[in-house]
């Protein structure tokens, strides 16, 4: 017996399925899957009916509308394909055509809001393939792959082009803010037409005044040349940030780029080389310094470290003992790594980028981590797959619905906007 409604009023309607009894658990999960699912796509085309037009003639704009009477389209919904009869509206003369229902019930190309909600954050985590399989195992959808692509592209292009009309709600926050971090760093993909080039990713961290981060903004952009439009969007979030959060102590923390350094130094009242960088250089250092005896490397870099995270002054003096080591040595101090080191860190520290005790004092963060771990799952878990070379426009929708969607209580809150402005004008029937 198929689904069917069985009541309506005004507010409500009733649907009626039956569901069999199956002679194994998974048997029965499935045939309910499929029956709940029929009486989904019932209940959308009937809903979706409710946002159509009497067929009476509309105004758009300065423009009057008749209806062409009503034609079948096929709706794709989270349950199964949903046919509705709807109003298809033309003016006198001819043209473009216009339908009432898919602007009301804000249609996304074919598919409906929370379906299209759907599709786009799946294919945001993986490709087209892994979404149609996901699609058909877990919802007992099936869907073309021109679909999920077109729905997508659609969903992003609005994002890419509206992205900085909108205005983010922050969460509310368990601790008040007392320090914002603003981290920038880049990492490599493979272009169709320029080969590998850097993707920008930067991050905002809200912190706690005991320094335990409550809440994490990402941004990104594809590769370009010059990177205008990263840091226009860096430019605006952190506009927004510090209108809401005026009294924060705002940090830059990235590794030693200059490019970087240009940005944060406007923005932020301090800047902090992220610590790990700092060890990584030493390390390297002392891979060369203790070449002749391997067992104390150890030994004297966790002490250096220590010392560098929570001595006052350390990194000047830091230089000095690498000089001092290499003599002692025997090693030059115009060997790569130890030369690479002495003059990381005296070029850091003569900028002020390496006064860390005080800043762990204070439980203010000096780790880059979390925009180092965005590169990685913003950008290589889904852009850098074996094999993967991407087009810049394809590129840039996949990153900037990632970005959206690892943003807590930013997600995909904007789905009725994009769609609002999908449907903006007047779309073919």
């Amino acid at each position: 017996m198929p689904a069917a409604i069985i009541a309506r009023t005004e507010t409500t309607f009733t649907v009626q399925i039956e569901i069999p009894y199956g002679s194994s658990m998974l048997d029965c999960e499935e045939t309910l899957q499929q029956r709940l699912n029929e009486a989904g796509t019932l209940a959308t085309a009937e809903i979706l009916q409710r946002f159509d037009t009497d067929g009476s003639p509309i105004q758009v704009g300065d423009t009057t509308l008749t209806s062409k009477g009503k034609l079948l389209k096929e709706y794709q919904t989270p349950y199964g394909v949903a046919p509705v009869e709807r109003h298809v509206y033309q003016r006198s003369r001819g043209g473009k055509t216009y339908c009432p229902l898919d602007r009301n019930a804000r249609i996304v190309v074919s598919s409906t809001p929370k379906f299209a909600k759907m599709v786009t954050f799946k294919y945001a985590e993986f490709g087209s393939a892994r979404v149609i399989k996901d699609l058909a195992e877990n919802h007992g959808r099936d869907v073309a792959r021109c679909f999920v692509q077109d729905v997508t592209e659609a969903v992003a292009a609005v994002a890419l082009a509206k992205e900085e009309d909108w205005e983010y709600v922050l969460p509310e926050l368990e601790e008040p803010v007392a320090t914002i971090t603003i981290g920038m760093d880049g990492t490599r993909m493979l272009l169709c037409e320029d080969g590998w080039r850097e993707t920008m990713v930067g991050t905002l961290g809200f912190y706690d005044p005991e320094g335990e981060r409550q809440h994490t903004i990402y941004l990104g952009a594809t590769p370009e040349y010059g990177k205008a439009t990263f840091l226009d969007r860096m430019e605006r979030e952190v506009e927004r940030v510090k209108a809401a959060y005026p009294q924060a102590h705002y940090v830059g923390l990235a590794d030693g780029a200059k490019g970087n350094w240009e940005f944060l130094e406007r923005h932020t009242e301090t800047q902090v080389i992220d610590f790990w960088h700092a060890a990584e250089y030493l390390s390297d250092a002392a891979d060369v310094l203790f070449a002749r005896t391997p067992a104390a490397k150890q030994a004297w870099l966790a002490s250096c470290c220590h010392r560098l995270k929570h001595e006052a002054g350390a990194a000047r003096q830091l230089v000095r003992d690498v000089r001092k080591l290499a003599a002692e040595q025997g090693a030059s101090a115009n060997q790569a790594e130890v030369k690479a080191a002495i003059t990381y860190f005296t070029n850091q520290n003569h900028k002020g980028r390496m006064e860390y005790a005080p800043l762990v004092e204070a439980h203010i963060p000096i780790g880059s981590g979390v925009t180092e771990a965005a590169c990685k799952v913003l950008v290589k878990q889904r852009l850098c797959g074996s094999g993967m070379k991407w087009k810049e426009p394809g590129a840039a929708a996949v990153l900037s619905l990632r970005c959206l969607t690892y943003t807590t209580e930013r997600g995909f809150g904007n789905l009725n906007s994009l769609a609002k402005t999908l449907l903006s004008g007047s779309h073919s029937g």
